[in-house]
């Protein structure tokens, strides 16, 4: 069993492979965290709640607040005397907000309930099992259910929470966080993932000082400049060893993580729903339920918390039917032909796509509508046929007889000023009465809060789909949410829109996956503005970022793939010089760093240099060979530019050793500089390697304690690909 329950302690042990996460109760109730680490042999350790040193009310209840600031929490609430952070935050009728629960009852059952309207991880009932705390507030008769779910394998354990209002009173919530982690300073460290647009998910490392250190996004989606993600990390941590503790928001809104320091030298780190711009009315009968957080401890350092995260989100996160599945090579003609094409230029790229190995064209923006330009026609989803001079129907059939299926991009969250829709409905548009909301890209975000919003926006896509053989959908959104006040809620229910609107989100593409199962749908944000978890539940790939340079992918990637498989970061090969910061790399360099994702084009291959054409066969050839070791394969970071490093290296080692891939990057010269020794990771020591290509044979133990000597080589951004084949 992965779950226990010590009667006798009032301690409940849940186990992984490799982890125990330890939770005690103390006498009055409260719910305490005992222990989060490596694997432990029996229950054990309730003096971690330290009611010995601050004794609970029940035996002092003149010092009550004092015990209530040092006891660490398992779910903390705000009003009642613990001055730290707080989980939950609930206002009576009477306008006072105080809440205080105690643990009443549990259950243990195999198996993971999904969560209601949102996305969540999901296993048998061999894979995972799962724990529910059900506590109450007698004063407000709410009842707050404290979900648990364990997955041995991965050694990742999630967490969620419900809120129930049992008694008679209209309740505001106005906080609901899902998970916290109440423990004892190990002179951690902060890892965070930040950047902006065109530069996100650059690692960050700090150090925790005394007080808050907040990341957040209060933009309506998890956002180009932070993202739902942090870790604790001892300072010894590198990629091998060292304590790491992560927190993952399966969610793509507005959210909060944060790790605050004590006065008592505690860490407090807390995770959910952004309380900024939030209050979730709760009246009698009614339930609110908490996104998911899911946890991984590793003691190995970063690559271990890695290869927990990718196994769980491949196998427990990911639905689509493309997880292992060969995803078709494709070209998308946006840096192609922007707005500027029509059905014979389609067809021209299509031809010329074919002949060397590429498998679907993707009709990025610009096909619906009067849309020659970004600032109108979002929301008329209607074939523009001066481009379109045949049909959408006309256009996928000749594609497909071409030899390649077709993809489509649609926008279908957003509205334009300038459109038929917007005319016809201004009140569809997100906006606060009276004043004139801003715009973004020319656009208003459509209030798909609104049940008729929703569905006139999803029979826009579902219409067109239901048209032709389209096999992919790329969804974007490009533009973040402000103005929100909505014509369709009454003034209690402003401050819901937020979540409403992600709910409203996942309720669309729920639909679409629904009744289109065969889809591959990628999802987008002005690149990678919402790549999070909780899209993944829906789409098997995300765009990683609008900047496709290969240099600057370098780190974008190395964020990315820190969390996620390879296999769902969108990546592709695009023109030169590129596009967004103008530099000039090699077709080589460009077409293996976007082999460590999706790997696709982005160009006009009508145009670009032949030299640069003759490679795309091999390329595609090289997609093909290692796309199902890029897809289930353990990946490990060598090297960082970043960490003043001139070159960047990854590898990506089949489970069972049998084989592995080595990318190396010299980002820049360095004059009289010998080669570099690059020490491989997850090879079977024993075992014999011949370096594809060459008769070189080395010892497994050689390649990774030695080294493998990497030759110097000519000019910046240049790479090599390393394959070893175990003999």
């Amino acid at each position: 069993m992965s779950i226990q329950f010590d009667e006798k302690q009032k301690i409940f042990k849940l186990d992984t492979d490799g982890t125990t996460y330890m939770i005690g109760l103390s006498p009055e109730g409260y719910v305490g965290h005992i222990y989060y680490g490596k694997r432990l042999r029996s229950p054990g350790g309730k003096y971690c709640l330290r009611m010995e040193e601050t004794p609970s009310p029940s035996v002092k209840k003149r010092e009550k607040s004092s015990f209530l600031d040092r006891f660490p929490m398992e779910y903390p609430t705000g009003g009642i005397g613990d001055y730290r952070e707080s989980c939950l935050n609930v206002r009576n009728e009477q306008g006072c907000m105080g809440c205080e629960i105690f643990y009443k009852s549990h259950t243990i059952e195999k198996g993971k309930p999904a969560l209601e309207g949102l996305p969540a991880s999901f296993g048998t009932e061999e894979q995972v099992e799962t724990l529910e705390l059900l506590c109450v507030d007698p004063v407000p008769q709410i009842e707050v259910i404290l979900s648990y779910s364990v997955f041995a394998k991965e050694d990742v354990i999630t967490r969620s929470v419900k809120i129930i209002n049992q008694g008679q009173q209209q309740l505001r919530l106005e906080k609901v966080y899902s998970a916290c982690l109440d423990m004892d300073n190990m002179d951690f460290e902060m890892l965070s993932l930040c950047g902006s647009w065109a530069r996100e998910r650059h690692i960050q490392r700090e150090k925790i000082n005394y007080g808050k250190r907040v990341i957040s996004s209060a933009k309506g989606e998890s956002s180009h400049q932070e993202h739902p993600f942090m870790a604790l990390l001892t300072p010894e941590t590198t990629q091998d060893k060292g304590e790491v503790y992560g927190m993952h928001f399966v969610y793509s809104g507005n959210f909060t993580a944060q790790a605050e320091r004590t006065q008592f030298d505690r860490i407090r780190a807390v995770m959910g729903v952004s309380s900024e711009e939030f209050c979730w009315k709760l009246a009698p009968g009614e339930s609110f339920q908490a996104p998911e957080v899911v946890l991984v401890y590793s003691a190995e350092g970063l690559d271990k918390m890695t290869h927990s995260l990718h196994d769980f989100y491949r196998e427990h996160m990911i639905r689509s039917q493309y997880k292992y599945k060969k995803r078709p090579i494709l070209i998308n003609n946006w840096e192609a032909t922007y707005f500027d094409f029509d059905t014979d230029k389609l067809l021209d790229i299509a031809r010329e796509a074919k002949k060397n190995g590429i498998e679907m064209l993707v009709m990025d923006d610009g096909w619906f509508g009067k849309r020659n330009c970004d600032d109108s026609s979002l929301g008329d989803w209607y074939v523009n046929e001066e481009k379109l001079t045949t049909g959408l129907p006309d256009l996928v059939k000749r594609v497909n007889e071409i030899g390649l299926e077709f993809g489509i991009w649609f926008e279908p969250e957003m509205i334009s000023p300038d459109s038929e829709l917007y005319r016809a409905h201004p009140d569809w548009a997100f906006c606060i009465r009276g004043r004139e909301a801003t715009q973004s890209r020319a656009q208003y975000v459509l209030d798909l809060t609104r049940q008729e919003v929703r569905d006139y926006a999803y029979e826009c896509v579902a219409k067109i789909l239901r048209s032709a053989p389209i096999s992919y959908v790329k969804w974007d959104m490009n533009r973040q949410l402000s103005d929100m006040g909505s014509f369709g809620w009454g003034e209690e229910r402003q401050q819901e829109l937020f979540h409403r609107y992600v709910l409203g989100l996942y309720e669309m593409q729920e639909r679409l996956v629904t009744e289109f199962p065969d889809l591959l749908l990628e999802n987008c944000s002005s690149g990678g503005g919402r790549f999070d978890p909780g899209m993944l539940y829906y789409s098997p790939q995300i765009w990683c970022s609008d900047n496709t340079d290969a240099v600057e992918r370098l780190r974008i990637q190395e964020g990315t793939a820190l969390l996620y498989p390879l296999s769902s970061i969108g990546a592709h090969v695009s023109d030169c010089p590129n596009h967004i910061v103008g530099r000039v790399t090699t077709f080589e360099t460009r077409g293996h760093v976007a082999l460590a994702g999706t790997f696709g084009y982005e160009l006009d291959i009508t145009k670009i240099q032949e030299e640069d054409r003759n490679q795309i066969p091999q390329q595609t050839e090289l997609y093909h060979k290692y796309r199902e070791l890029t897809q289930r394969g353990d990946y490990y970071r060598i090297s960082s530019w970043t960490d003043s490093k001139p070159y960047d290296c990854w590898e990506i080692a089949a489970k069972d050793g049998s084989e592995a891939l080595v990318t190396f990057v010299q980002v820049r010269a360095v004059p009289n500089m010998p080669g570099r020794n690059i020490r491989l990771k997850g090879l079977e020591a024993e075992a014999e390697y011949r370096l594809e290509g060459t008769e070189e044979i080395y010892q497994g133990e050689e390649l990774m304690y030695c080294g493998f000597p990497v030759k110097q080589m000519q000019g910046d951004a240049v790479s090599c690909l390393y394959h070893f084949v175990r003999l």
